[in-house]
């Protein structure tokens, strides 16, 4: 791998898509054992993924995988923590009093 050049391979996966109540998430777990570092991109082959409500989705594809050049990933490690923070989002709201919460008539973690 160069200072500027990237390399590119490709790699079996799983992608798992759950769309469930209590679980929302996507995944892909490499089965050949690739790793990731910072820099690198992932592109999954194939159709999208969609899970039903209520189930969990596993297919097996090809992803083909961007591994980043030396300076990207110097550049990524540096700045990341950055790009972090744009995904946290925050609210300020104003005070909110006990009586206008659901379930304010709990007691002592006791549904009324």
């Amino acid at each position: 791998m160069g200072l500027l050049t990237k390399e590119f391979e490709t790699a079996p996966c799983v992608v798992e898509v759950s769309h469930c109540f209590d679980s929302l998430h996507a995944h892909v777990k490499f089965l050949n054992g690739a790793v990731i570092n910072p820099g690198d991109e992932v592109q999954v082959q194939g159709p999208p993924v969609m899970a039903p409500y209520g189930e969990v989705v596993r297919e097996e594809r090809m992803a083909r995988i961007a591994r980043a050049s030396k300076l990207e990933q110097l550049w990524t490690r540096m700045t990341g923590d950055f790009e972090f923070m744009e995904l946290c989002e925050f609210s300020f709201s104003e005070d909110v009093t006990p009586e206008a919460l659901p379930g304010a008539a709990c007691k002592e973690g006791v549904a009324a």
